[in-house]
């Protein structure tokens, strides 16, 4: 069969993502920070991008949480004559380098855009890696510790709980914050707080979540099965130690020089900064995206603040001067491009705003028992919830909930703090959180060291079951394994050698 050239012409849909729309993209997952340096950028290369230096218009209407209509957030208008475009519909505008050339058959492409299709792309002209460069970071303690807490197997308000006090740990590894004001602030006993700290403070590096030098080498003795009476006798007097009294300290440990010395030299080998191997940039205080109080009949309302937005403009009026002295192809074809990308620029920094609130406020929406009662009553939550009750897809939901910070009337959290996830119900009624799970199953083999049945996997299937929890067997082993709890022949084997 011979091979030979032909012409076709074939017709067909495509998903067209131009680099504004990978702009965006990008700007969704950007924190403040993150944001302001990227507009700070912008301001320098495009000529006809201006800060807004005028005074800030009064904040929109906060969102009430509750009733059937929710108002969107009355932002400023921009890009006068241009029908703003909801990022996860069609875009009939033509890109920079389609309006220079005059081909804007990609823009009218329509269709919807599935965000889940839009990778990280190539960068557009004059970006190059500097996105990617401001996302860019060494691993922190507070990522390292949140690593390793997801598995602990915590229940959800537990893991919760584990969350504030790595937030509350300093870049020395100690922790910061007071446990009873803690406790006060998330609505739950000081106990629980207690015994979630004793679980965090095995994990690595060794010495993490003390409150002071004495408790953080005491940990880190423990794990080397060192903390015998005598130690703990210098740890109670790292005083005399810091005076170089020995004489008193070797009254008080009950040891003689030798066997001080060594204990000395031991404690000299200990880390008294754990946290410290983490190096990389100072921690800078958050600021909120998002404020939640409470307002009248219950009613949770929900702002965003303004103070993280850039207010930026596009200079008509120097636009008219250069675009009229523009004599050549290519100054006409810059101005034009200079335009079309502050428009935009302009467009993706309020629709990004509009996207944080509407998203910020179905998650208050969702979990407005935490915030009324406390830590107890965090729901199970995921992105596709989310999505579908606004109508977004979920890759969008998870860029918005990225690196973005709500204060509430219980503190500052991330907005991933409130998604956990769930467990069906056996008798069809609401899902059961993954954590709470594996909480019932700790209390029923906590149980038996009161002298209550040893229960087997199957046992505690069926009771899970009937409390209306619909659970496979090897979903408790697993649990069960993960909490590290031995199987029911190991721990009736335990309780007989305790008696």
């Amino acid at each position: 069969m011979a091979l030979s050239a032909r012409l076709e012409i074939r017709q067909g849909q495509g998903l067209v993502i131009t680099p504004q729309l990978q702009q965006a993209i990008k700007l969704l997952q950007l924190s403040n920070l993150e944001l302001e340096a990227y507009v700070e950028a912008e301001l320098e290369r495009n000529p006809l991008l201006a800060r807004d230096e005028g005074e800030a218009e009064p904040p929109a209407p906060p969102e009430a949480e509750g009733g059937e209509a929710r108002a969107e957030a009355a932002l400023d208008e921009v890009a006068a004559g241009q029908a703003q475009s909801d990022l996860d519909a069609a875009h009939d505008e033509a890109s920079p380098g389609e309006r220079a050339t005059g081909d804007s058959e990609a823009g009218e492409a329509g269709g919807a855009i599935d965000w889940s299709k839009a990778g990280k792309g190539g960068g557009f002209e004059g970006d190059g890696d500097g996105m990617d460069a401001l996302a860019a970071h060494e691993k922190t303690l507070a990522e390292h510790l949140t690593d390793q807490a997801a598995l602990l197997g915590l229940s959800g308000p537990d893991l919760a709980l584990a969350g504030v006090l790595i937030d509350g740990v300093d870049e020395g590894g100690y922790l910061r914050l007071d446990l009873a004001e803690t406790a006060e602030r998330l609505g739950c006993g000081v106990d629980r707080v207690e015994a979630v700290l004793g679980r965090l403070q095995g994990l690595e590096p060794v010495g993490v979540f003390a409150r002071d030098v004495r408790e953080c080498l005491m940990l880190q003795l423990q794990d080397r099965d060192r903390c015998d009476p005598a130690m703990m006798a210098l740890l109670d007097n790292l005083d005399l130690l810091a005076r170089r009294d020995m004489a008193a300290l070797r009254r008080v440990c009950g040891v003689d020089e030798e066997d001080l010395r060594d204990m000395v030299a031991e404690l000299r080998a200990l880390t008294p900064r754990p946290g410290a191997a983490f190096g990389g940039e100072p921690s800078q205080p958050v600021a909120p995206d998002v404020f939640v109080r409470e307002g009248p009949g219950g009613l949770w309302l929900v702002e965003l603040n303004t103070d993280t937005l850039p207010r930026v403009l596009v200079d008509q009026r120097y636009h008219a001067k250069v675009a009229g002295g523009s004599r050549s192809d290519q100054e006409k074809t810059f101005v034009a491009d200079c335009l079309a990308s502050a428009n935009w620029l302009v467009r993706s920094l309020d629709q990004r705003a509009k996207t944080i609130l509407k998203v910020a406020s179905e998650i208050v929406r969702q979990q407005d028992g935490f915030l009324a009662y406390g830590v107890e009553h965090l729901r199970p939550l995921n992105l596709k919830t989310v999505a579908e009750a606004i109508g977004m897809h979920e890759s969008t939901v998870s860029r918005v909930t990225a690196n973005k910070y709500v204060a509430t009337p219980r503190g500052l959290f991330e907005l991933k703090f409130f998604f956990t996830s769930a467990i069906a119900s056996s008798a069809g009624g609401e899902a059961h959180s993954a954590e709470s799970v594996r909480h019932r199953i700790r209390q029923l083999i906590d149980a038996e060291q009161g002298g209550a049945e040893v229960h087997s996997d199957d046992r505690i299937v069926e009771i899970l079951k009937e409390a209306g929890v619909d659970i496979a067997r090897r979903t408790v082993a697993k649990y069960r394994e993960a909490m590290r709890i031995p199987s029911s022949v190991e721990r009736r084997r335990m309780l007989k050698e305790a008696v």
